[in-house]
């Protein structure tokens, strides 16, 4: 009995010494492969965040309401202003339209006069403020 115990205890110390060096036995090289399309979308997503982050600049909110309608007048803003920027940010409990990154309020003032003439209820805003 204590022979058995004894070689039961040999196999199993015997099985996680292999085990244990078995785990460590990398070499610590990585190599990745990577989709095309995921650099264009991390470009996207890094445009994207710098558009949102950068507050110090004017937008114009040309929309504010529900998320389906939100995102039916930026498609339409873009396909009719193809130069300036869009995004849709959402204030509980409504999804707001901003366009345009501005530096001066004379810029943003300017592009809001051309932006009436489609959008009616359309607002100069400095997010920061």
């Amino acid at each position: 009995m204590r022979i058995l115990a004894l070689r039961k205890a040999f196999f199993i110390s015997l099985t996680l010494f292999i085990s244990y060096s078995n785990a460590y036995a990398q070499d610590g090289n990585i190599r990745v492969n990577q989709d095309s399309k995921f650099e264009q979308l991390l470009n996207e997503k890094r445009k994207t965040n710098v558009s949102n982050t950068v507050n110090d600049y004017y937008k114009i909110q040309i929309f504010s309401g529900d998320s389906e309608k939100a995102k039916k007048t930026l498609n339409d803003f873009k396909q009719e202003f193809r130069d300036i920027d869009g995004t849709i940010i959402f204030f509980t409990p409504n999804y707001k339209v901003w366009v345009g990154n501005f530096k001066t309020r004379i810029e943003a003032e300017r592009n809001l006069i051309e932006i009436k003439k489609s959008y009616g209820n359309v607002h100069l805003i400095k997010p920061n403020k």
